[in-house]
């Protein structure tokens, strides 16, 4: 289970974010926390073979959770200082630059970009042939989640609760979306996704806000969880990883709250189960995936949200947000172990392991997928 802890608190632009880590009561201020010990391994007959295809180095992901993303022939990816261009086929790389700063957050690609940006509020952006920075901005607090590339804009999200949409020319500002935050937050709360022109944006305080893309105007808001409790900790209810969305409806996520949908038009609710998640969910043309507080994974029914199956022997592991892969989910965990599970029964499929801890959701990247591990690798793996 992953506990907040008080003594990790980070303060950013007046607002408090606290780290969230597998311990038990322990940590505060200062004080080490007790590590749970992570559930066995369950033995199974494998039902699908799993292979590394390649391993690309990137920089260390020094706390930050950062995700790689494919485009075209190639998987983009950041870490430490350094950006990277990965071949598709092979895992060789095509450019590999050094930003010159530490980075916090990245990637996104588009329009012949590719951006990243700092814990100091920098963003910046590459050429996607070259690797070279085409212009660099300031924005308001550290840069976080990932940046997403929407028409002639870049959208990137900071620590502050703001929302930039930026020019992809050069930076400039077309529209700002401010948000008041809570006291206390979770550092790797919130998320954003795109689609018809309308962006969804998760917020700590358990909310969901609809913005027009082109303009930042907000078009509506839902509340996924209301924060509950005598204290600040017990009253942390934040959106947690991406929201995702189909051609109807939206779902997110949040921690000590709940795992809900919505209209996409409206925000008129749809259904919504009590869960906690501290990582975030997947969704495909069945069902929502969510990895729980306690490294569970249910799939919920998105047309009723009635739980389907629950794999529940990975608990205490720190497992990621869920990747839907073809006729399977694919999550990773704090060891470093990929675990992929069948999307019709939950029940284990394939297991290979890396070597570091993993806290981003697994990528596709067409032939196979990735995982970003903490010591700063890409690792593709394929699946038959």
């Amino acid at each position: 289970m992953r506990l907040i802890v008080a003594g990790l608190a980070l303060v950013l632009s007046g607002c408090s974010t606290v780290g969230s880590m597998t311990s038990t009561v322990g940590g505060w201020f200062g004080s080490s926390p007790t590590k749970a010990k992570p559930a066995e391994l369950v033995e199974f007959k494998p039902a699908a073979s799993i292979a590394e295809a390649w391993k690309s180095e990137t920089g260390d992901t020094a706390g930050h959770t950062f995700h790689p993303i494919a485009a075209g022939d190639d998987v983009y990816a950041a870490g430490g200082s350094r950006v990277v261009r990965i071949a598709v086929a092979n895992g060789h790389s095509v450019w590999n630059t050094d930003a010159g700063m530490k980075l916090s957050a990245g990637v996104g690609v588009g329009q012949g970009l590719v951006f990243v940006g700092s814990g100091k509020g920098d963003l910046l952006a590459l050429d996607q042939a070259s690797g070279q920075v085409r212009w660099k901005v300031a924005l308001s607090s550290e840069v976080t989640g990932q940046l997403l590339a929407v028409a002639d804009m870049v959208i990137a999200r900071t620590g502050d609760g703001r929302v930039h949409g930026l020019a992809l020319a050069d930076g400039s500002r077309k529209w700002l979306y401010t948000r008041n935050l809570p006291a206390l937050s979770l550092r790797e709360s919130g998320g954003m996704v795109v689609r018809d022109g309308m962006l969804y944006v998760g917020f700590p305080g358990g909310k969901l806000v609809a913005l027009d893309a082109a303009n930042g105007a907000q078009l509506w808001e839902a509340t996924v969880a209301l924060p509950r409790g005598a204290t600040e900790l017990e009253r942390v209810a934040d959106v947690m990883g991406n929201p995702v969305a189909d051609e109807r409806q939206v779902c997110a996520v949040a921690y000590q709250g709940r795992v809900a949908c919505f209209d996409r038009r409206n925000g008129a609710p749809l259904w919504a189960r009590d869960t906690s998640s501290d990582s975030g969910l997947a969704m495909d043309d069945r069902n929502v995936y969510v990895t729980d507080d306690q490294d569970a994974v249910t799939a919920y029914d998105k047309s009723s949200g009635r739980a389907g199956w629950r794999q529940d022997k990975l608990a205490r592991r720190q497992v990621t947000a869920p990747l839907v892969f073809g006729s399977w989910v694919v999550v990773a965990d704090g060891e470093g172990y990929v675990h992929v599970l069948s999307a019709d029964d939950g029940g284990f499929v394939a297991r290979a392991k890396v070597d570091s801890s993993v806290r981003a959701a697994p990528v596709d990247i067409g032939p196979g997928f990735a995982v970003q591990i903490d010591k700063g690798s890409v690792v593709a793996f394929r699946l038959k």
